[in-house]
């Protein structure tokens, strides 16, 4: 385990902040060194799942002649970010909080062909001796009010170190290109507008999420004729 050296949460926070690189290993004030060994274990968390994920899809490529990732996205938590977290959610900023409260440091994005591809490739993953699954959230059977579709798993897998196993939380996102689409251009608005947007124009975003998912499901109808 990964002892407590952290006294004030303020410098902490100040420190992480400005500081997000490997470049000044030797430089890190001592309280840092902590927090820059939990993002490398996140970080090998996500390699290691990116790599099961891209076997199956390279087996899948030999023994049916069909890729069902297009391509997988992969994201680590900037400082900034998960402080924001921590404080949103009124937790205390430190290590052991981030180890405590936050499942979606590490991340992966995968984007699939078609609906059916998304689980298979989840129940493909989830069949694995060394994955558990903590959470599972189908927000494409029961999707979000703003239209939002996407499979949602937080698992946890091991990571080995030099002297010991660490079990890591990683948070992959499964969905459609169409449906990534959606979301990235969705989260773009969102993003621009320094305000909610106004009722009739969350309904048309909502209206586009639904036209997508229905091409998505002719897309699917295709691919079974031809295949």
């Amino acid at each position: 385990m990964i002892k407590k050296r952290v006294k004030d949460n303020t410098q902490l926070v100040n420190n992480i902040s400005s500081i997000d690189t490997y470049e000044y290993r030797l430089e890190m004030p001592e309280e840092l060194q902590d927090f820059f060994e939990l993002r490398q274990l996140y970080n090998a968390a996500i390699r290691e799942v990116r790599t099961k994920l891209e076997t199956l899809d390279e087996e899948f490529h030999v023994r049916y002649n069909h890729n069902p990732i297009h391509h997988i996205e992969c994201r680590l938590k900037t400082p900034q970010s998960i402080i924001e977290k921590l404080k949103r959610k009124g937790h205390k900023i430190s290590v052991e909080s981030i180890r405590e409260n936050l499942t979606d440091v590490a991340g992966i994005r995968v984007i699939c062909n078609y609906i059916n591809d998304i689980y298979i490739i989840a129940e493909l993953l989830l069949r694995q001796d060394d994955i558990t699954l903590i959470r599972k959230r189908d927000y494409i059977a029961n999707p979000k009010e703003n239209g939002y579709r996407s499979l949602h798993l937080v698992i946890q897998i091991p990571v080995f170190l030099s002297d010991r196993k660490e079990l890591v939380p990683v948070e992959v996102q499964i969905r459609t290109i169409a449906m990534d689409c959606w979301a990235s251009l969705e989260h773009q608005l969102m993003y621009k507008s320094d305000k909610p947007l106004p009722d009739y124009l969350s309904a048309q975003l909502k209206e586009c999420a639904e036209s997508i998912f229905d091409i998505d499901l002719k897309m699917q109808n295709i691919f079974k004729q031809l295949y």
